[in-house]
C-alpha cells in the first residue's frame, strides 16, 4: 500500500461514486420526463465516463484501490437498476450498455466478476430477450483489444445461457445467430489466451450452462425443430469439446471433467461413437444445419477434432464413455473387423494428429486409441477393387502424412516410438496392390530425409519379406509386391539421378552395388530360372506364371541396366 494511502489519504472511489450516483439519477429523470434525446446522450456519457476507469482495471492489475473502487462501481450499478422502484424504460435505456461496461470491471476480481453477472442477469429478466440477445452477442463482439480475456466474456455468455431459455418464436434461428459469436470468442480464447487457469475454465464452464439452455429449449419444440436444434446443440459441443481440449490440453486433470459434462450432450443429441470416429454423424449433422452456402456453418470448423477427441476420452475413461451412454467395446470390436469403418476412424483421427493447436498428451491419447483398434483387426486383401477400397486412399494418404508429422516432431523417444508404430500398422492395413502408390506418393512428397529413409526401410522389410516367401513357394513365383518394390526403386534411382541430389543415398557405390549384388542379380537369377522352367511346359498354370512374370521382368531388366549406368559415373 502507498504512503498516502497509509496517512488516510480518500480512494479514487470516494469521488467517482457521487458522480456515477448523479449521473445514473439524472438519466432516470430524463427518461422518465420523456427526454430521451437528452437522456441518450447521457447513457453513451455513462459509459465514456467509466472507460477510462475501467482500462486502470488491466492496467493496474494488482492494485487494490482499483479493484475495490471497481467493486464499488459495480456495487452502486446493481443497486440502481435492481431498485423495486425503478422505471422499465430507465433499466430498457441502459441495457445497451450497462453489459460492456460491467463486465469491463467484471475482471477486477473473483467477487467483480459475481456482481457483473449478477447485473447482466437482472437486465435478462427485466428486458426483452430478443433484445438482450442482440445486446449480448454485441458486447461479446466488440470489445477493445485490452478486454479479450475470459473474464469479460464469462458474464455474457452466462447472460446468454439464461436468454436464450427466455425465448419464445424461432428459437433455432435466433440460437443459430448467436452460437457463431460465442464460438469465435471461445475459439480466440483458446488459441490467444497466454495462461491456463480458472478464467478459462470458468469460461468453458459458462458454454457448457449454454449447451444446457440450449437442451432445455429443444424438449420444448415441435419434431422439425427440435430435430434442427438438437442437431445445433450437438455441433457447437463438438466444437466445445475441441476448443476446450486446444484451451487445456495440457492440463489433463482439468480437462477431463469438463470432457465428462460434455459427453452427457452426445447421447441427447443423437451422437453415438461409431458415428463419430467414422465421421458420419458430423456430416449428418452439418448438413441438417446448414443450409447451401449456409457461411455460419464455418464457425464449426473444429467439430471432427471434437468428434475423434469424444471417442478418444471414452477409450481413456470409462466414467466418460458412461456420461455418453455407449459402449466402447463395442465400437472398438466393429472397427477391428469393418476395415472400412477403420479407414474412416483413421481419416478422422489425422485431424488431431495435424493439429498445431492441441497438446502432445492427447496426441499421445489419440495414437493409444488408434493402435487399440489396429491391434488384432481384420486385414482384407481386395481383388479388382471391388469393394470400391481405392475410394479411401487419398484419406489414408493424409492420414499418414499426419502421424509422419508426429514422427518428426514429437518431442520425446517414447511418442515417436509410438506413432511409428502406428505408421506400420496403418501401411500394413492397405491391400498390397495399393500400398505402392501410397508409398510412391509418401516418398514424393516428403520434405525429410529422415522420414524418407524410414518409407525406403519399409520397403526394403517388405522387399526380403515376399523374397523369402517367394522361394519358399513350389513354383518359385514372386507375387505382385516385388513388381511394386522394383517400381519403387527404380522411382527412387530415377528421381535421385534427376535432381542430382542422392538425399537417400540410394545413389552411393555402396548402396548401388549391394542393391545390385544382393537383390536384382539373384532376383535376375530366380526369375529367368523360372520362366526357362515354365517354357517347356503348355498347361494353364505355365501360361499363368508367364504372365505374372513379364512385367516383373522388365522391371527388374531396367533397374538393372539403371544401377549399371550409375556405377559408371559412381
Amino acid at each position: 500500500m502507498s504512503e498516502g494511502k497509509l496517512r488516510g489519504e480518500p480512494h479514487l472511489s470516494d469521488s467517482l461514486i457521487p458522480r456515477l450516483q448523479q449521473t445514473l439519477t439524472t438519466c432516470s429523470q430524463l427518461i422518465e420526463a420523456g427526454d430521451f434525446s437528452n437522456s441518450d446522450g447521457l447513457v453513451t456519457g455513462l459509459a465514456d465516463f467509466l472507460t477510462p476507469i475501467s482500462v486502470s482495471v488491466v492496467e493496474e492489475a494488482s492494485d487494490l484501490d482499483v479493484e475495490r473502487t471497481s467493486f464499488e462501481i459495480l456495487t452502486e450499478i446493481h443497486c440502481f437498476i435492481s431498485s423495486p422502484s425503478r422505471n422499465q424504460e430507465v433499466i430498457d435505456a441502459l441495457s445497451f450498455e450497462l453489459p460492456k461496461v460491467v463486465c469491463k470491471f467484471a475482471c477486477a476480481s473473483n467477487r467483480c466478476s459475481e456482481i457483473a453477472e449478477h447485473v447482466v442477469g437482472h437486465l435478462v429478466s427485466m428486458c426483452s430477450p430478443r433484445e438482450m440477445l442482440s445486446i449480448l452477442c454485441e458486447a461479446l463482439s466488440s470489445p477493445s483489444e485490452m478486454f479479450r480475456v475470459p473474464c469479460y466474456f464469462s458474464p455474457l455468455i452466462g447472460g446468454l445461457a439464461k436468454v436464450i431459455i427466455l425465448i419464445k418464436r424461432r428459437q433455432f434461428e435466433q440460437v443459430k445467430a448467436a452460437v457463431p459469436v460465442i464460438l469465435g470468442v471461445l475459439k480466440s480464447m483458446s488459441l490467444e489466451t497466454d495462461e491456463e487457469g480458472k478464467d478459462t475454465e470458468d469460461l468453458f464452464h459458462k458454454a457448457i450452462a449454454l449447451a444446457d439452455s440450449i437442451q432445455a429449449v429443444c424438449k420444448k419444440l415441435e419434431q422439425k425443430d427440435k430435430k434442427k436444434l438438437c442437431a445445433l446443440l450437438g455441433m457447437y459441443v463438438l466444437q466445445v469439446m475441441a476448443l476446450v481440449s486446444i484451451a487445456m490440453g495440457h492440463i489433463i486433470s482439468s480437462l477431463l471433467p469438463i470432457m465428462i459434462q460434455l459427453s452427457h450432450f452426445l447421447p441427447i443429441c443423437g451422437l453415438s461413437y461409431e458415428g463419430l470416429i467414422t465421421g458420419l454423424d458430423v456430416d449428418k449433422f452439418t448438413t441438417i444445419c446448414g443450409d447451401e452456402g449456409d457461411n455460419s456453418i464455418a464457425c464449426f470448423s473444429h467439430v471432427k477434432h471434437g468428434g475423434s477427441l469424444a471417442v478418444i476420452w471414452g477409450y481413456k475413461s470409462n466414467e466418460t464413455s458412461v456420461a455418453a451412454d455407449a459402449d466402447f467395446e463395442a465400437v472398438k470390436n466393429e472397427l477391428q473387423k469393418n476395415q472400412s469403418k477403420r479407414w474412416q476412424a483413421i481419416g478422422m483421427l489425422k485431424h488431431v494428429f495435424s493439429s498445431v493447436d492441441l497438446s502432445w498428451e492427447l496426441k499421445a491419447h489419440a495414437l493409444d486409441f488408434l493402435l487399440c483398434i489396429m491391434d488384432g483387426c481384420v486385414h482384407q486383401e481386395i481383388q479388382n477393387d471391388t469393394m470400391g477400397h481405392s475410394t479411401y486412399m487419398p484419406t489414408l494418404y493424409i492420414s499418414l502424412q499426419a502421424i509422419e508429422m508426429v514422427i518428426i516432431y514429437a518431442p520425446n523417444a517414447v511418442l515417436r516410438k509410438k506413432s511409428f508404430d502406428a505408421l506400420m500398422k496403418v501401411l500394413a492395413d492397405v491391400p498390397s496392390s495399393l500400398r505402392f502408390d501410397i508409398l510412391t506418393a509418401l516418398i514424393q512428397n516428403s520434405e525429410s530425409s529422415s522420414m524418407i529413409a524410414i518409407l525406403l526401410d519399409c520397403i526394403r522389410r517388405e522387399m526380403h519379406d515376399e523374397y523369402s516367401r517367394s522361394i519358399s513357394v513350389t513354383s518359385g513365383v514372386s507375387k505382385s509386391e516385388v513388381l511394386s518394390a522394383l517400381n519403387l526403386y527404380r522411382f527412387v534411382v530415377i528421381r535421385e539421378s534427376t535432381g542430382k541430389t542422392n538425399c537417400t543415398g540410394v545413389l552411393s557405390k555402396d548402396m548401388l552395388q549391394k542393391a545390385y549384388n544382393e537383390w536384382l542379380l539373384p532376383l535376375r537369377t530366380l526369375v529367368t530360372g523360372v520362366m526357362a522352367e515354365n517354357q517347356q511346359d503348355h498347361d494353364q498354370l505355365a501360361s499363368d506364371t508367364m504372365c505374372a512374370l513379364n512385367p516383373i521382368e522388365l522391371v527388374l531388366y531396367r533397374c538393372i541396366e539403371l544401377v549399371e549406368d550409375n556405377l559408371k559415373h559412381a
